[in-house]
């Protein structure tokens, strides 16, 4: 992707629909005049004498407990330097919505026009009675210290420097472990920092408080190593100023065990490598670029242990893990402040989930048959769904022993449970998608490419490296819009009705022709149906052309169906073909089947569409978990649509009883779990989270997904097609570009799947 079309489509994302990437949603009803009475005068006036009479209320009647302020200066923005408050508040708006994505925390972005100390800390303190917690980014150092220092004494929320102590507490997680592997001691180790600003200070002093020696510690600015005998050294440099004779990096790469980067691109050498001690530990996080290639660095030295801030190499170090739960953590007990006490304990519970066996929905993200705890696996990945439910009570623990917190937790397992609903409101499933696509993208043919949504789709397919796309259409009309998006990647372009096509067209009509000679085709006439693109695209999947098909963006379901079970047909031990929508809901994933396909399906169909259901939700690495839908529940009705889900359910019970499914179910009782606990607590559903739905025709299912979608503009994916030999997925009439992508990389993993299960059975 050219650079200038990089920035267009940023621009545009900050634009359209609505300028800034978050807004504020109202979280109680206000339809009515009651409502609005109460919300408003008179009805406000009540809880805001409570608050009068105790000051704690605030936390019992108002936002305050779940609010943090991201606040900056913009003087220090990402690597653009000082840009200004106005150009950093898309900064702190992109970590406002990270707060909300990982650990449901809600942000008001504040940005202050002054460079002047006292005057920011000022402004923050009159400020902060609208908040539970106080997050300061992009500062620059070393005002960022004294600022951060002030704030923590003088006011009674949690506050935290994201730049100085997220980094610190991430890699110290990984530290502690890489020192596990090298079979090194803390106390012991010599330690290169290279780097003298917020970050590297604040990661020092974590490192002392585990037990690094500051004597075995050299740290480095641009100027080179920060000695003693220098003359004009602030606080922070003085306080790890070395009594070493030494002045270059090469110097202090020698013999060193452990090298911290936190400074620029490519300032380490082999050579320097190859000088460090045995099992040399190295923390390139320069961003974008590490202070080393990681790829050479593991050239170099076979026993290196390598991190980075890079999401394409092994042991990310990403602020991400960090502070939405230590916040989480904090708000949650009314934390006065973020301590030594609570960022420790965010270190070893970071430390300890890398060295637990890894949830199969992290494996399946990153590719992986079974992450384990090694050196390429130091610190866990910024997709594991434990770190909502493990680093929050450990910060709040940690609070509470040091007696910093208003409100403790005494129901652990409760707390814990709460966490783990917060987690099911965003969107990690998409992302975890895409990147399992990334890592072995295959050739997707896109069947009606000569459309500009399709062809934007594909486009994004490529420059993300999702897929290979393979462009089917007019030549013309596809060559045209290339040029009007700017997508000038040397991709296929196939036109079937062309002449430059005729002897491939003519070869995959004589392959349709043996296939089905006698069901009444014609050679003449399977040279006819193979100009039509789904035929022809549907053909190139058949006979290995290409490795998946998307179509259905401009016609109707059925007509792209029907060449799609002619030419592909029905996987090896299947009797049906169904689909599934995947809706990513408030209350978290919900797959629904089928959507497009089987208009009535008997009770055994329902039970292949059931078990083909199940397996696509385990590929997305969950377990399902399912109600069967019906108009009644448990055999209220004797009517025979009602009957055949019941007459399912007992079959799935008898035949696949580690199937946790059950039925017939009303949808409200299938989603509202107190509900169905309270009324049906027999059931093998009562007190579980239904992820699945399974309806009993068509009709039901269909307008369900599309009411949910349109309703709660619920993000989708599907409909996903199961049961055929060959990936094949349709797209819904007029499908967004988003959806196409997804679609795309379903598509890739379907390939991917079935390349594995053919290889295992050739194998």
């Amino acid at each position: 992707m050219s650079k200038q079309r990089r920035r267009r489509e940023a621009l545009v994302y900050h634009a359209k629909p609505t300028p800034g990437k978050i807004k504020v949603v109202p979280t109680k009803k206000y339809a009515s005049q009651r409502d609005l009475s109460l919300a408003y005068s008179p009805g406000v006036a009540e809880p805001c004498l409570e608050i009068a009479k105790d000051i704690d209320n605030v936390y019992k009647y108002t936002t305050k407990g779940n609010l943090v302020a991201v606040i900056s200066n913009g003087t220090a923005v990402l690597g653009l330097g000082n840009i200004g408050p106005e150009a950093s508040k898309p900064v702190m708006e992109g970590k406002g919505l990270l707060f909300k994505i990982f650990a449901d925390i809600d942000v008001f972005d504040i940005e202050v026009d002054t460079e002047d100390v006292e005057t920011f800390i000022q402004t923050v303190k009159m400020i902060a009675p609208t908040f539970g917690g106080i997050n300061l980014e992009d500062i620059k150092a070393p005002e960022a210290f004294e600022i951060e220092r002030r704030l923590k004494a003088e006011l009674d929320i949690p506050v935290m420097h994201d730049d100085q102590h997220g980094t610190a507490i991430i890699s110290a997680a990984a530290l502690l472990n890489a020192l596990e592997l090298a079979e090194k001691n803390i106390e012991e180790v010599q330690i290169v920092i290279s780097g003298a600003g917020a970050a590297a200070i604040s990661c020092s002093r974590l490192y002392q408080a585990f037990g690094a020696k500051r004597e075995n510690m050299v740290m480095l600015d641009s100027k080179g190593v920060i000695r003693q005998d220098r003359e004009t050294l602030t606080t922070e440099k003085a306080e790890f100023a070395t009594h070493r004779k030494i002045d270059t990096i090469d110097e202090a790469m020698k013999g060193a065990d452990v090298f911290i980067g936190l400074s620029t691109a490519d300032i380490v050498s082999p050579d320097m490598l190859l000088s460090m001690a045995d099992n040399p530990i190295v923390f390139a996080m320069a961003n974008p670029d590490p202070e080393i290639q990681y790829d050479i660095a593991i050239a170099t030295r076979q026993d290196i242990i390598m991190a980075t801030g890079r999401s394409d190499h092994p042991n990310q170090v990403n602020n991400v893990l960090g502070f939405p739960f230590i916040f989480r953590g904090a708000l949650d007990v009314r934390a006065t402040k973020i301590n030594e006490e609570m960022k420790m304990a965010a270190v070893k519970a970071l430390a300890q989930l890398a060295k637990e066996p890894v949830p199969e929905q992290v494996n399946i993200a990153y590719g992986e048959t079974r992450l384990t705890f090694g050196r390429d696996y130091i610190i866990p990945k910024p997709f594991d769904p434990r770190l909502i439910s493990q680093v929050p009570p450990a910060v709040a623990k940690a609070a509470i022993e040091s007696g910093v917190a208003k409100n403790p937790i005494t129901d652990w397992d409760k707390y814990e449970n709460e966490l783990l609903e917060r987690s099911g409101s965003d969107n990690k499933i998409v992302r975890l998608l895409l990147n399992r696509a990334k890592l072995n993208p295959k050739r997707v043919v896109y069947a009606e490419a000569d459309h500009l949504d399709v062809l934007k789709a594909a486009q994004i397919a490529h420059d993300e490296g999702i897929a290979m796309p393979i462009l089917l259409g007019r030549r013309s009309v596809i060559e045209k819009l290339k040029a009007e998006i700017e997508f000038d990647a040397d991709v296929p372009i196939i036109d079937p009705k062309s002449d430059e096509e005729e002897a491939r067209l003519k070869s995959y009509a004589k392959v349709y022709w043996e296939q089905r000679k006698r069901k009444g085709v014609t050679l003449y006439s399977a040279e006819k149906i193979m100009r039509e693109r789904n035929y022809f695209a549907a053909m190139m999947v058949n006979i290995g052309d290409a490795d998946a098909l998307i179509s259905g963006f401009s016609r109707s379901y059925p007509s792209v169906v029907k060449p799609m079970l002619e030419l592909i047909g029905l996987a090896p031990g299947s009797t049906r073909v169904a689909t599934t929508n995947l809706l990513m809901t408030q209350r978290g994933p919900l797959f629904l089947s089928d959507t497009a396909i089987n208009i009535n399906p008997s009770a055994t169909d329902l039970t292949k569409i059931a078990q083909m259901t199940a397996g696509v939700v385990k590929m997305f690495g969950m377990e399902p978990v399912m109600a069967m839908i019906s108009y009644s529940n448990f055999g209220s009705s004797k009517n025979q649509t009602a009957t055949k889900v019941g007459e399912a359910v007992a079959y799935l019970h008898k035949r696949h009883p580690n199937l946790l499914v059950d039925g017939e179910l009303q949808a409200d009782f299938a989603l509202n779990s107190e509900m169905l606990q309270d009324t049906f607590p027999f059931s093998k559903l009562a007190g579980k989270k239904v992820n699945t739905l399974i309806f009993p025709n068509l009709e039901s299912g269909n307008i369900t997904y599309k009411l949910l979608k349109e309703l709660n503009q619920s993000e989708s994916i599907g409909p996903i097609m199961m049961g055929m030999r060959k990936p094949v997925h349709i797209l819904q009439l007029e499908a967004s570009v988003d959806e196409i992508v997804n679609m795309t990389a379903i598509a890739v993993i379907d390939a991917q799947q079935k390349e594995k299960l053919a290889e295992a059975q050739n194998g």
